[in-house]
């Protein structure tokens, strides 16, 4: 009686680098920069929006606690700025990334789950060690044990 399992793997997908690929690429990281910039101007605007009705609702001058909730307020907005700064730091640096890499070179895409049989007397490893190759979205090599 034959043994069979059936298994799951990850399966790296590269891509080979195009001129296609990478105007996309920065296409892509352009629109994430610009969805930064969106969000870090709407926080700026919804701070002044909650500062000043902190200010209206309040006595003049404000008092302790009216100054103690607004310093809070502040510092909840610079939280949620230095993350989106993180962000837009990263993407800046993925962005250069992309722009460095040379033509025909590959580069990591990703990955996905693909499920595979293995038998008795199968190199587990080699099943393991499984990558998908495009180029422009379109399959050029399989290579490992599939």
């Amino acid at each position: 009686m034959d043994s069979q399992l059936q298994l799951q793997r990850n399966v790296n997908i590269n891509v080979i680098v195009t001129p296609r690929w990478k105007e996309e690429a920065q296409q892509q990281l352009q629109g994430q920069l610009n969805g930064i910039d969106g969000q870090l101007q709407q926080l700026d605007m919804q701070l002044q929006q909650v500062m000043t009705d902190v200010q209206r609702q309040s006595v003049q001058p404000p008092g302790p606690e009216t100054v103690q909730q607004m310093e809070n307020i502040k510092l909840q907005f610079n939280q949620r700025k230095s993350e989106l700064l993180e962000q837009k730091n990263q993407t800046l640096q993925q962005l250069q990334q992309v722009q460095t890499l040379e033509l025909e070179q590959e580069v990591n895409q990703g990955q996905i789950i693909s499920n595979f049989v293995l038998s008795k007397g199968d190199n587990l490893i080699e099943k393991m060690q499984v990558e998908v190759i495009l180029r422009d979205g379109i399959v050029e090599d399989i290579r490992g044990s599939v």
